[in-house]
Parts: C-alpha cells; sequence; structure tokens
C-alpha cells in the first residue's frame, strides 16, 4: 500500500470532525439581524463570577437579550452548572436577563446542562424543544448547532464574535475547539445520556 495512500486516509480521519461540523451548520449561523423566528433561544453557560456572569457570557446574554425584545424568539432558556462550586451559572444567567428586561416567566433554565450535547439533549426532553435558536460565542457555534442538529432540534445559531473585546479568551475558544470537535462527533455518533436526565 503506497505511504501516500495511508497518509491520505490519515488526513481523511483527522478531518472527519471538521467536516462534519461544517456541513451539519452550513447556512444555520446567523446574526441577530440575519437570524429565521424560532420558538426559544437556548443560551449556554460559561463562566459565573461573584459579581455576575464573565465577560463572555454576558456577551451571550445580550444576544439573547436582543433576540427576545426584537422579536426572534419568545421565550429563553439558560443552560448550564447550576453548583455552587460554578457559582449558579444559571441563576446568574436568569438574573442578567431579567435585569436586561426579559420577563421572568420566559425564562427557563437547565441547571445540569455541563457539557454541550447534555444541553441539548436536556433542552429537548425536559422543554421539549423541537426548534431553537442557539446563542454562544462564535468560535464555540458551528460545534453547538451540530450537536443540537444531532439531538433533534431544527437548530439555527447566532454566536458572539469577542475577538475584539476578550482577545486572549477568544483565541484560546478557538484552540480548544480542536480537541472538542472529536468529542462532539463521538458525542453524535454515540449518543450518551446526559450526565443528569432528570430535573
Amino acid at each position: 500500500m503506497s505511504v501516500w495512500i495511508v497518509a491520505a486516509g490519515a488526513c481523511a480521519v483527522a478531518l472527519s470532525p471538521y467536516i462534519w461540523l461544517t456541513a451539519a451548520s452550513a447556512g444555520r449561523l446567523r446574526t441577530v439581524e440575519t437570524v429565521p423566528h424560532r420558538p426559544v433561544a437556548v443560551v449556554l453557560g460559561a463562566a459565573a463570577w461573584a459579581e455576575g456572569p464573565s465577560p463572555l457570557l454576558a456577551r451571550r446574554l445580550d444576544l439573547a437579550v436582543r433576540l427576545y425584545t426584537e422579536g426572534r424568539v419568545e421565550r429563553v432558556i439558560v443552560s448550564g452548572d447550576n453548583r455552587e462550586v460554578s457559582r449558579r451559572e444559571t441563576d446568574t444567567m436568569a438574573a442578567y436577563l431579567v435585569a436586561h428586561g426579559v420577563a421572568a416567566d420566559r425564562i427557563d433554565a437547565d441547571p445540569h446542562g455541563y457539557r454541550t450535547w447534555d444541553t441539548c439533549v436536556r433542552v429537548r426532553d425536559l422543554f421539549g424543544v423541537r426548534a431553537a435558536t442557539m446563542v454562544t460565542q462564535s468560535f464555540h457555534l458551528p460545534r453547538t448547532v451540530a450537536l443540537a442538529r444531532a439531538a433533534g432540534i431544527d437548530a439555527v445559531g447566532v454566536g458572539d464574535p469577542s475577538m475584539g473585546a476578550r482577545r486572549r479568551s477568544t483565541v484560546i475558544g478557538y484552540a480548544r475547539e480542536a480537541g472538542a470537535a472529536v468529542k462532539a462527533l463521538r458525542d453524535a455518533v454515540l449518543r450518551p445520556a446526559p450526565a443528569r436526565t432528570g430535573p
């Protein structure tokens, strides 16, 4: 067998997670101005600080506020790790949304969204989500939309570019996506149960 055939096969295997992410999210990454209506926005969790959401998380939540106030969605689901060790991410997220004009009765919380796949499965099963706008940073958005679709959700996504405001965190985020893409494809194929399946 030619060394070139082996090398080509190895490259194809290595690139398959990125090819899948690109194909699964193609045409579904939008802006607030161009995203089609969906019943709900799902905001993925990120670090919460003692004084409130971290800058990256706040930027995600600001996008959700815009989607809600501009009538692009009717409800917002916040999903993250609401344990004390994580500074109550979803409580922090919900409080921020209310403070910025989202009605409290239009917010639902998934307190056990420990991973992106877990979030997608849990919002589908616990809240009956079948169509959604996924909201996160741009570096995380293709993976989020691809996993949501793999979970059976008709997903589009709106991402915060963040590079101009949080350059170091954004560069780290893009770097982390290399390994995360492999895990995402594995989740899409194996469809593991989330770490917690109940409320």
